[in-house]
Formats: structure tokens, sequence, C-alpha cells
């Protein structure tokens, strides 16, 4: 069998050999580079991250216990498919949640912190035009979290990334399958909202954000408008 690639991440010497495999397939989950319904096994993961079998498992049942990988039996592994009530699911608890957030984080906006994120915006901008999909969904991710940790007593983003990696494989899939036209920028929506300070606008820009594109693409997906 052979085995998706999983993209490296930072590993400095403090980082034990079970945190990195757990975190090098979480990031490969979260970001889609495994697709829904990839098979695994614990060997071919071991190999490829050139570690024993022992902190494989490990992240594998971390990774089982959020719903990222299931355990099939017989040292099986796969990446969960997608249902479109799941989908359903999973989108609205986007929503709920990042705008509960963005709502925290409101009170701490400032013309610096916008500035940062309207340069993850510009960093977006030109992935997209460079088709680095890996690097589109990264800096998506990077510039909701920078927003929403504005908030100095956050507890919210643990929930949001276990969302972001039981959506990651799919919406990467979805992603693949965007309209050729360019989508309205809803990034830049909420920066407009942030820099005339109008949390609705801002709260409805983010929904907006959740549900166009890569949300649309994929219930077409399920619904079998699209294929491979």
């Amino acid at each position: 069998m052979i085995q998706p690639e999983l993209p490296e991440i930072p590993r400095d010497a403090a980082m034990t050999t079970q945190e990195y495999a757990y975190l090098r397939l979480r990031n490969a989950v979260m970001l889609g580079a495994l697709r829904p319904g990839t098979a695994l096994t614990f060997r071919g993961l071991a190999g490829q991250l050139g570690l024993s079998p022992t902190p494989i498992r490990e992240a594998v049942r971390r990774l089982s216990s959020e719903s990222a990988i299931e355990v099939l039996g017989n040292r099986r592994l796969r990446i969960p498919e997608m249902t479109p009530g799941r989908f359903e699911e999973l989108v609205r608890l986007r929503i709920a949640l990042e705008t509960h957030a963005a709502a925290r984080a409101f009170p701490w906006l400032s013309d610096v912190a916008i500035a940062g994120l309207a340069g993850i915006d510009d960093q977006m901008d030109a992935a997209l035009a460079a088709r680095d999909l890996d690097g589109l969904t990264r800096l998506n991710q990077q510039f909701h979290k920078r927003l929403y940790r504005l908030n100095p007593d956050q507890a919210v983003i643990p929930l949001i990334e276990s969302v972001w990696l039981q959506l990651g494989p799919f919406q990467r899939r979805a992603i693949e399958h965007l309209d050729a036209g360019a989508p309205d920028d809803r990034h830049k929506e909420m920066l407009a909202a942030m820099r005339a300070r109008d949390l609705d606008s801002l709260c409805a820009a983010l929904g907006r954000d959740v549900q166009d594109g890569s949300v649309r693409a994929g219930q077409r997906l399920l619904q079998g408008g699209t294929g491979d």
C-alpha cells in the first residue's frame, strides 16, 4: 500500500517522539493531505515518519478519540468518510464557535492587529493564485486563530480546531472542486468590518466565509454533482 505524503512540521529538541508523531499526523489530517476514505497502516506510517510503531499507536489512539482516524480492527486504519448530515453539523458548529470567538475577541481589536490580519490575507491571495492549496489552508487557519487569540481569556480554539480536524480531509477535496470564477473574498469583508469596528458585520461576514466557496462545493460533492 502506498502511503500518502505527510507534510513536514517544525520539530524542536524539546518535542518528544510521541508528540511529533501526533502533531505531524494531526497536521496532515487538518490540512486535508489525507483524503476521506484513505486507508493507512501502522507499519506504513512508522516507515514514512522514520519512527517505531509505539509512538504511531499512541498518535492514532489520540486522533481516533478526536474522530480524525478510524481504527477498523486487524490493525487497519482509515480517514473517515463524510456524510451530508455530519457535514451540516460540522459547518453549523464552525459558525457557532467562530462567531462566538470573534465576538469575544472584538474588544481587543486594534489597528496593529488588523494590519497583521490583512497581511495574512494578502499571503492567501498569493497562495490562491499559485494554487498552493496546502499554503492556502494553513494561512486561512492562521488568519482565524490570530483573530480569536486577541481575546486573552479565550478557551475556544481547541474546540474550533477539533471541528477543523474533522472537516479537513473533506474540505480539502471540496476546495479542489471550487468553481473557476473567483469567489467573493469574505476575509476582505471581515477586515472592512473590523476597520469600521462593526461587530454585527464582522460576524455576518464570518458566517458567509464559512458557508461560501468550499462548503457549497462540498454540498455538491455529497449530492454526487462532482466526481474526482
